[in-house]
């Protein structure tokens, strides 16, 4: 196999933000958005794309320290709840701006569950024949 080349930081930040990425690290995105923790991964860049609005908020808006953690929570809040509504939106996008068809990733996806589900049933076929 491969080894498929990883984006260093910089790239993984402007990736995270929603850039795209050179076209050598399409096989990357394509990992990126349909492993096991495609998920997982979304919600760590939503993190990364709110914390320093979330900083900001707490440093450079006046008034009591409660109630700017208490807004730049709810913010944070608001952002992971459409972050999340969209992810797959967002993971099938990712894969146009690499240059994969529309509908890869939930190929993609759609197989490794069919995999997973086939095994099981295997698995429950051998032991209760």
């Amino acid at each position: 196999m491969v080894p498929t080349p990883r984006p260093g930081p910089l790239w993984w930040l402007w990736y995270a933000y929603g850039g795209g990425l050179p076209a050598r690290f399409a096989p990357w995105v394509l990992h990126d958005t349909t492993c096991r923790t495609w998920w997982v991964r979304h919600v760590a860049r939503v993190v990364v794309q709110i914390a320093p609005f979330v900083a900001a908020i707490i440093v450079f808006v006046p008034g009591p320290l409660w109630l700017r953690v208490m807004s730049a929570l709810g913010g944070a809040i608001m952002g992971m709840i459409f972050a999340v509504a969209y992810v797959h939106e967002t993971a099938e996008h990712r894969l146009v701006k690499a240059g994969y068809p529309q509908g890869t990733g939930v190929e993609a996806r759609a197989e490794r569950t069919r995999e997973k589900d086939e095994a099981a049933a295997a698995r429950y076929a051998a032991r209760w024949r």
